[in-house]
């Protein structure tokens, strides 16, 4: 422990010698455990971080650096990745198997990133294998910086609401289920902040206004959110601030993070926080507590109920959600020098998800391919220049028609191009998509196939930016992007049961100057493994 703990400020004094004196830093030391926790009333075996279930938020600063040592304390390796941090030139940090060696048990291992040009909710969770369905997820919320406005007053308080379906099995369970090519089954319940039903309560003052960060965290289904007696103002979605639009309940789909206000201008009472399934049979419902000081028990008033299968009120909610204009991002102009609906697409890229049997066994697969994980991080690979590992062009730009099989499924991209990703869903499910390193603006959806006659109805204006959208039933997404973001980036399913089972593909963004002004060098301290075990990094 000590000579790791003397390696750790080696890397951390090289790391701050690297940046800017004007990026403060912040240091975690975490431990990841198994503990016994009882969400839905039964004892499990969950994955703690410092003994907390969920993990410890993470609170920053645009542009902070944070070091967080991770010993891996569990039988099995282990990986954290970070839902919507972009790791601007830095996948080296991504945390997913195509970028890092697992860290291996009773070892560990120290991210180096930095929130760079971001602000926002987001999460972190366990990438490998079933472990986000054990626990090992917490809040990151990302502050502007002092001198940068934000368009609302400063709440009174601040709290994170990370919501998930929930299973009792045991995450191997799950995870030998899937193996044996079988479908993961219906959830047990939802979860608010690690609890069940009435488990979580949050304490506010009457007349005073206080924000909510709320993740959906969970493995496979769209819940919805709505507060007994009060309206929820949206104002930020993954990084972006909103136009301030007001709702009586919001879809929230999975992987999708959202910022709401709520006045607490009802009478001292009591008030339930419901969560519920959408698109399933039967309806999950759960609940938490919204308790005013001096609360005189449960409101007289009703639970509210909310919308179960309706697509098409959850399609239109979701084109209500714009970019507020008028306000400041990380900087006091968000959109830089150019505007996302004046800039001509350079390709076109076509994403259809399906289902498919594999050799008798459930497989999903993106444009037909049913991405197999290598013997070696694809980033190691690249860097190392390592044959064999993966090929470009192993997934095509469009869907094919052809049959499902299966691949490492990588796809090659130029650094600065601007391309349009259509999402294709034929399915009768809601689709969740993730790019990791980007944020992308959601400028079309709709239901039917898409065609180049379909980018008439694009919202070239004011479209959300995010990292994660939805695709709903026999529908499109089309996304704009700047591949602005050299790496090897994953894209995947939010429905954790498919990314597992093939419904992803990584974007390797690749600038040929090979340019630190592009991407930074290998950490010093990067896990190596597979072809690339007994390689060197470079000299500390």
């Amino acid at each position: 422990m000590a000579s790791s703990s003397f390696v750790l400020s080696l890397l951390c004094l090289a790391f701050l010698i690297s940046v800017s004196a004007e990026d403060p830093y912040r240091f975690f030391e975490w431990n990841i455990t198994y503990g016994d926790i009882y969400p839905l009333g039964i004892r499990q075996q969950g994955i703690l971080i410092n003994g907390q279930f969920p993990g410890p938020d993470i609170y920053s600063v645009t542009n902070d650096n944070l070091i967080i040592n991770v010993y891996n304390s569990l039988t099995e390796p282990f990986l954290l990745s970070w839902n919507g941090i972009q790791q601007r030139k830095n996948s080296w940090e991504d945390g997913v198997y195509g970028t890092n060696c697992p860290i291996p048990p009773g070892k560990n291992f120290t991210y180096i990133l930095q929130v760079k040009d971001q602000i926002g909710s987001f999460f972190y969770f366990p990438s490998l294998d079933l472990h986000k369905a054990a626990g090992g997820f917490g809040g990151i919320r990302i502050l502007s910086r002092p001198l940068i406005p934000v368009p609302f007053p400063d709440p009174a308080g601040d709290y994170t609401l990370l919501i998930g379906d929930w299973y009792k099995a045991n995450h191997t369970m799950l995870k030998a289920r899937l193996d044996r090519g079988k479908k993961l089954p219906f959830p047990d319940g939802i979860l608010i902040n690690g609890r069940g039903p009435n488990g979580t309560s949050f304490t506010v003052d009457q007349d005073k206004t206080y924000r909510l960060r709320i993740s959906n965290v969970g493995l496979q289904n769209s819940l919805n959110i709505r507060i007994q007696g009060h309206k929820m103002k949206l104002v930020e979605v993954e990084g972006t601030h909103t136009l301030q639009s007001t709702y009586s309940s919001i879809d929230i789909h999975v992987g999708q993070s959202v910022s709401v206000l709520i006045t607490a201008d009802q009478p001292a009472h009591d008030y339930h926080v419901i969560v519920s399934s959408r698109f399933t049979n039967p309806v999950l419902t759960t609940a938490a507590i919204l308790r005013y000081t001096g609360s005189s028990g449960l409101a007289p008033i009703p639970i509210p109920g909310g919308p179960t299968t309706q697509i098409g009120w959850s399609l239109n909610q979701a084109r209500t959600i714009r970019t507020n204009l008028t306000a400041s991002g990380p900087r006091p102009n968000p959109q830089g020098s150019y505007h996302y609906g004046l800039i001509n697409t350079t390709r076109t890229i076509r994403l259809g998800s399906s289902a498919t049997q594999i050799n008798g066994k459930q497989r999903y697969a993106v444009n037909s391919v049913s991405f197999v994980p290598a013997d070696t991080p694809l980033k190691l690979a690249d860097h190392f220049k390592i044959g064999g590992v993966f090929r470009l062009g192993s997934i095509p730009d469009a869907p094919t028609g052809s049959r499902e099989y299966l691949d490492t499924s990588v796809m090659a991209a130029d650094f600065r191009a601007f391309v349009e990703i259509v999402l294709e869903n034929k399915e009768n499910i809601v689709q969740s998509w993730h790019i990791d390193g980007y944020n992308f603006f959601v400028v079309g959806m709709n239901g039917g196939q898409w065609t180049p006659a379909s980018r008439m109805t694009y919202n070239l204006k004011d479209a959300v930016s995010r990292c994660t959208t939805q695709v709903y039933p026999k529908s499109w997404t089309a996304v704009y992007m700047a591949l602005d973001n050299v790496g090897m980036w994953n894209i995947r399913s939010q429905f954790w049961a498919r990314r597992y089972l093939g419904q992803q593909l990584y974007l390797r963004v690749y600038s040929p100057v090979e340019s630190i002004r592009d991407e930074y060098p290998i950490p010093h301290n990067a896990l190596l493994c597979g072809r690339a075990a007994g390689r060197r990094t470079r000299p500390l």
